[in-house]
This record gives C-alpha cells, structure tokens and sequence, in this order.
C-alpha cells in the first residue's frame, strides 16, 4: 500500500518526537518512551530501529527492572557528528567544534587586526579547516558550519551591512560552502549569542529574555515564549544603533548618536584615549581591568561613566520588551565588577515601577562562548532534522 503524503508527515513528526524524548531523557527504555510520547509500542518500537540503524541512538545494557524482564536502555548517540561555530568578531575570530549535544570538542581562536573581506574569509577558512582536522571519526563527519556575524544578515546568509566590519552586501554563506562543500548557516552575533545562552547559558530558567551583546558594537538577541524572534526578515535586535541623543556624533552606520558610540567596548577604549588614561601599546580592555584591580581612580570613573549609559539603553529595551531577563555578554562582561552597580543604578532610578518587577540582569559566564556555541546548535538542529525523513 502506497504511503500517503500526510502519513509520511505523521512518521516523520513521530520520529522527531521519540528522538527528542531520547535526547532529553537518556537513557530511557521503549517502553518509557512510549509512555512519555504517548504513541503505541508498536510505532515507537519501528522508530527506534530506524534511529538505531542511522546510528543517531545507541542501546546500552539493560536497566532496572519493574517486575518483568529487565529492560534494553537508549541513548543519543551525540558523537554521531560534529558541528562547527564561528563567532566572528570585529578584531578576532573564535571557533569550537561541538558534538550533537553542544558539547565542546576543541576551541580554535585568532587575533584579526585586519577585517578586509579578502584577508577576513582566508582567516575564517583556517579556522574552519582546523576544527575540521581535529573532529573524531564519527558516522556523520562535520554536519555543518555556523557562523555568527557582527551585522545585518538576511535569511540567504548574505551580510547586507556589517557597519563594524566595514562590509556591504557579502556572500559568506555562499563562500564558505563553495569551499568545504558542507552546510553553512550565517546568523547575527547576537542572535547566536542569545540562543547559546537560552541553550547553556544563564538564560536556561527564562523563557522571555534579552542579550545584549557588547562588543567593538552592541548588538542584541530576544528570545520571546522560549524562541529566537528575528523579526519579519531577520532584521531585529539592532538596538546598538538606536540613537541615543539625536545631535550626538555620527556613527559608522550612518545615524547620529547610536546607543554603542557611548556604551560599548570601542567606546571605552576611546574615551580611554580621550582622557589620557595611562594604556600600554597595544590599547586593550585588558589595559583599562589591570588599572582597574589597583584602583585607579580615572580607570574607575571611566566604568562607571559606561556602565550608566549601558544602562541608559537597557531602560528602553526594559520598556519595549518587558522581559524576565536581561544578559549582558561579549568583552564588556568581562567588566561586570565595575559597571553592574551602575547598570542597575540607573534601570532602578528610571525605569517605570512596574516594568522592574520580575526582571533580573545578569553577565554572561566568560568561559561559556555563546555566539559560537548558538550557531552551532542551529547546524546540529538543521543536520537532525535532515535525518527524521521518511525511509
């Protein structure tokens, strides 16, 4: 008998499901699985031997027994494959090589001083081609590539402006694959970054947050009813350009007094410069902390200085979305012990009452790189959902 379309839709939604009770519950038995699913014996039974015969689930021996023959368990088999994510920085690129459940395999990152396209690419290739060599034997190989880019990209993974980077209009999504012939998505920073931290983050308990991004640029990520909200064509959360103060300095993006020309990283460092703090050679947020632990006073008014006018931007973030939380990530986090006091100073002092109730501002974790580890996850996800197709 021919299978009919919405049969095969039927299967394939049932596959999903199982599989996810697996991921999630591991190890469990088929019998809890159809349980828990709700589906009969019998269907979740023929699932999991397609599951087992992909090698996307392995059993292990058996588990405790409730009276009858001791049961066989499953498991997700999370080296089945490997992803790749790509935090593209404005002066740096960072990559991780995960396996299927985000787990990291090997870190690869570089200084990059020079963010032409051309030299850009070839950095990012190295990059690519080394976590490639260094992913273990598994059944699937590398799945696919994410990379998180500081700018406005559209859903064909082009780069429409990346103002940061000095970038209009480039094919990197395109580029990318036409040089490792594997599936690449390209994502907003910040987006990615949101999604990491919803995923492994400080984000994990809410489903109604922001992440804020605060680099070279401030960008940011919303997570509304526990989805990643893009926006009508994948624009949204370009809230470091929101002006500010209308007849402030011209930004590299064209508007006037963006929020990032008085709250960001580069801003720091300007201001910095600006004051004649007393920076080494190389001018680094590292520069401003060393001064900072020894008390300088000009290194701690400048941080405070930041830290109210990051605030100063979280008031209207607060006022639009209303959320349960607020992440602030990317370099600035690093400065969490100076600006924090000053951030929430100025939310308590000018955010409407009944928008503080409920709301808590958190840093991201310095060592859980959530950008990469977001477009990562968006590669394992798209690869998974490849595989539940109909046999």
């Amino acid at each position: 008998m021919q299978i009919t379309w919405n049969q095969q839709l039927v299967k394939k939604e049932n596959k999903a499901i199982v599989l996810n009770l697996i991921m999630q519950n591991s190890p469990i038995s088929r019998a809890d699985a159809a349980q828990m699913s709700g589906l009969n014996k019998g269907t979740v039974s023929s699932l999991v031997s397609e599951l087992l015969e992909e090698q996307l689930i392995y059993e292990s021996g058996p588990g405790e027994s409730s009276g009858g023959r001791r049961p066989v368990l499953l498991l997700f088999n999370q080296k089945a494959g490997y992803s790749i994510g790509i935090d593209l920085g404005v002066n740096y690129i960072f990559g991780v090589l995960t396996d299927l459940q985000g787990e990291i395999v090997v870190e690869k990152s570089v200084v990059n001083n020079h963010p032409e396209y051309s030299n850009t690419l070839e950095q990012v290739n190295k990059v690519i081609n080394a976590l490639i060599k260094a992913a273990p034997p598994s059944p699937y190989g590398v799945v696919g590539i994410g990379i998180g880019a500081p700018g406005v990209v559209n859903k064909e993974g082009v780069i429409l402006l990346a103002p940061n980077l000095g970038w209009k209009n480039v094919s990197l999504k395109k580029d990318i694959e036409s040089t490792f012939n594997i599936p690449v998505i390209v994502e907003n920073e910040a987006n990615a970054g949101a999604y990491g931290e919803k995923r492994y983050g400080v984000g994990k308990e809410f489903d109604n947050l922001i992440y804020v991004s605060v680099g070279i640029g401030i960008g940011s990520g919303i997570i509304l009813n526990g989805e990643l909200y893009k926006g009508i064509n994948g624009y949204s959360g370009e809230v470091g350009h929101m002006s500010i103060d209308v007849n402030g300095p011209r930004c590299r993006c064209g508007n006037f007094g963006c929020w990032e020309l008085y709250a960001s990283e580069k801003a720091l460092l300007n201001k910095a410069k600006e004051i004649g703090l007393d920076l080494k050679e190389n001018h680094t947020l590292s520069d401003i902390i060393d001064l900072a632990r020894n008390e300088n006073p000009a290194a701690l008014a400048l941080l405070k200085e930041i830290g109210k006018k990051l605030g100063q931007g979280m008031i209207n973030i607060i006022h639009t979305f209303n959320p349960q939380q607020i992440i602030i990530g990317n370099k600035l986090a690093a400065v969490q012990t100076w600006i924090a006091p000053y951030v929430q100073e100025v939310i308590d002092e000018y955010t409407l009452p009944y928008h503080q109730m409920d709301i808590q501002v958190n840093f991201s974790d310095l060592s859980l790189p959530a950008s990469a580890l977001g477009v990562a996850a968006f590669t394992t996800e798209n690869f998974l959902k490849s595989q539940l197709q109909v046999q």
